[in-house]
């Protein structure tokens, strides 16, 4: 069983992306793509972001975690296994990696600061596919 706090009822804005964040402490990307107590979901354009919702996971289950994160663009995490690596990217998310415990907010500015210049070939790749 897992539940999903919806926080802004506002869709994705033109040129946003919308990204996961694995997180066991609200304010980290700290947890493992598997064991992760929760996901939290931020919609990020150049000018501004906003917690969409926040997905509190209760079942350790690769293809429920990855149906509830439908809709996401990218998910960040700091581990995952091979398998759940592979469900991930066939279910249209773009994953990535940490080595280490990197904050939420420093990483969001980071992607803001990315869509303001000159955004890398997947991030084109999914203002594409949001502004179709």
């Amino acid at each position: 069983m897992s539940s999903t706090i919806k926080v802004s009822s506002t869709s994705t804005a033109s040129g946003s992306i919308r990204v996961a964040f694995a997180t066991n402490d609200n304010e980290n990307i700290d947890a493992h793509f598997g064991g992760a107590k929760q996901f939290n979901i931020y919609d990020i354009s150049k000018e501004s972001f906003a917690i969409s919702s926040i997905i509190k996971i209760q079942e350790k289950n690769t293809d429920k975690t990855i149906a509830l994160l439908k809709g996401s663009d990218i998910v960040y995490f700091v581990e995952i296994g091979p398998a759940a690596a592979a469900k991930v990217i066939n279910s249209g998310v773009f994953p990535i990696k940490y080595k280490e415990v990197v904050s939420i907010d420093t990483e969001i500015l980071k992607l803001q600061k990315m869509l303001n210049d000159n955004p890398p070939p997947f991030i084109k790749k999914i203002l594409e596919k949001r502004a179709a």
